[in-house]
């Protein structure tokens, strides 16, 4: 079963995403903070990390700084609202991200999307 760490603060969209993951049968690790994110990163050991750029105590950069570091092949999805610095987007990109979502977003999109990248 393919684990799923989910860094979001929204805890709608972080119950959103979660539930909707969980019902094509993965398993799902929910943070809602940089900190946590980074430690969750090390100790769930994520088969794919989603995380929010907008973060409280830690950036969605600094956690893909990290997990590039320590999870250099796992994939990473960004979720971000449009109305978020597009210089944020292009440097999550340079560090390697697979995916970025812009929000409002579908997820059932989402479910796509994890899909495609556990092909």
């Amino acid at each position: 079963m393919k684990k799923i760490l989910i860094i979001e603060d929204d805890l709608l969209i972080s119950s959103l995403v979660q539930f909707r993951l969980k019902k094509d049968g993965y398993q799902t690790h929910l943070v809602s903070d940089g900190n946590e994110g980074i430690k969750a990163i090390d100790s769930f050991s994520p088969d794919l990390i989603i995380t929010d750029v907008m973060m409280p105590f830690r950036s969605g950069i600094e956690i893909i700084h990290h997990a590039r570091k320590s999870r250099p092949d796992t994939p990473i999805i960004v979720l971000s609202s449009l109305g978020e610095e597009e210089e944020v987007v292009l440097e999550a990109f340079n560090l390697g991200v697979s995916d970025f979502i812009p929000k409002p977003f579908n997820p059932n999109e989402l479910a796509i999307r994890v899909k495609r990248i556990f092909r």
